[in-house]
């Protein structure tokens, strides 16, 4: 079985230490990066939430006024809380070929191979063997929305810094993917009128008002199944609603002033989420009307919480027949998770998904990733010294 260098394994192991969970602060894993590509003579910027107590980290190896290639990945996890681990989930623990942490799929061993290299691809690009520089960028708040990254490509376009690819290592076994859908996140306030369930009559049901729009959600979901255009490099392949949680009343006894619900849209790449979220928006207000002619107080809010922008590439994209390359598949893919891909591409950089481990074991107990995928992941990185990106990544016309 092929495994990743000591020096690599190492790395990983002190990033997983770093306990990056979404709702705390990644200050300690970043500045610790930070300091260590610095340190390699990287050129390092951060850019903060608003509270101060989270940061992206964009460094830069290389001629920075030349484009380059971004190496991305998020530092936050998902919560372990109330999972059954079998071993400390911020401690890498090896057992039966497999890397168990948190994290270790999502996605710190992809981060942690591609630093491994940094003191490589600095000897290449002092040499001229590497043809374009290396960035890595890496974010905060991905698990929550994609919140932080939104911050580092202001940053990259306020100071006009234009990558010329990247490669977001989420875990796809080390298969390229070229799409996944977007991602939106939906609140929906009801508010109605109490009263004594012998009078009916004198309340506006908050639950029952949010059932009907809860219904009407399914509805387009089912719409959608039925006659949407079909994708079938998606494993659900056609775009998806589905509501993931709701909350209201005080008793049985009492109509129910208040309810919250929370639903979830998943669409194909050519889908118009806008449009979706308009004709929900338009039959809320249909219904917010007719809770208004009981009590003028009463209404509903719909709120778009958090949007993941698609990604939609080619098989044929330079990046994507580079990445095939690199990493030797005979194929592409296409997922239905969200990732900052489609916020790269979006900004106008070609970007491809391809990392090491499968997504499947991400956010579970004993979350893991395999090392001879981790020494995949080692290997697409060396071929990166051996072939260079610019040219390598060229259009066959433009190489010509």
């Amino acid at each position: 079985m092929n495994v990743p260098s000591a020096a690599s394994r190492s790395m990983i192991e002190r990033l997983i230490s770093f306990n990056t969970v979404s709702r705390d602060s990644n200050l300690g894993l970043i500045e610790w990066v930070r300091d260590h590509l610095h340190g390699l003579g990287a050129r390092t910027r951060l850019t903060h939430d608003t509270t101060g107590k989270k940061a992206n980290l964009f460094a830069t190896l290389g001629d920075s006024d030349k484009p380059g290639l971004i190496l991305s990945g998020h530092t936050d996890v998902v919560p372990v809380d109330g999972q059954d681990w079998m071993s400390d989930p911020f401690v890498a623990t090896e057992r039966d070929g497999k890397l168990y942490a948190r994290g270790s799929a999502d996605m710190k061993g992809f981060i942690g191979i591609a630093l491994t290299q940094a003191p490589k691809f600095i000897a290449a690009l002092n040499e001229n063997r590497l043809d374009a520089p290396l960035h890595y960028a890496l974010s905060y708040d991905e698990e929550v929305g994609c919140l932080g990254v939104r911050g580092l490509i202001r940053d990259l376009e306020e100071n006009a810094i234009r990558p010329a690819g990247c490669v977001v290592g989420e875990p796809t076994s080390m298969q390229p993917i070229i799409a996944h859908k977007g991602t939106h996140r939906f609140r929906c306030a009801v508010h109605g009128r109490e009263a004594h369930s012998s009078y009916v009559t004198h309340g506006v049901n908050a639950i029952e008002y949010a059932a009907r729009l809860v219904v009407f959600i399914r509805q387009i979901a089912d719409r959608l199944a039925q006659i949407e255009r079909r994708d079938y490099g998606f494993n659900v392949p056609y775009s998806t609603l589905s509501t993931g949680l709701i909350q209201g009343g005080i008793a049985a006894n009492v109509v129910p002033k208040d309810c919250v619900f929370q639903f979830d849209m998943r669409t194909l790449p050519q889908t118009s989420p806008d449009a979706l979220y308009q004709e929900i928006g338009s039959y809320a207000e249909s219904l917010a009307a007719e809770m208004r002619r009981i009590d003028a107080t009463a209404g509903i809010d719909l709120q778009w919480m958090s949007q993941t922008v698609g990604l939609a590439a080619a098989e044929t994209d330079a990046i994507v027949q580079w990445a095939m390359r690199l990493s030797r598949s005979t194929g592409v893919g296409k997922v239905s998770y969200g990732t900052e891909a489609g916020l790269f591409q979006k900004m106008g950089v070609p970007t491809v998904i391809c990392g090491p481990g499968d997504i499947a074991e991400a956010h579970r107990p004993n979350e893991f990733v395999a090392l001879d995928q981790l020494a995949q992941c080692e290997s697409f990185m060396e071929r990166i010294l051996e072939t260079g990106y610019a040219k390598a990544a060229q259009t066959p016309d433009a190489a010509a």
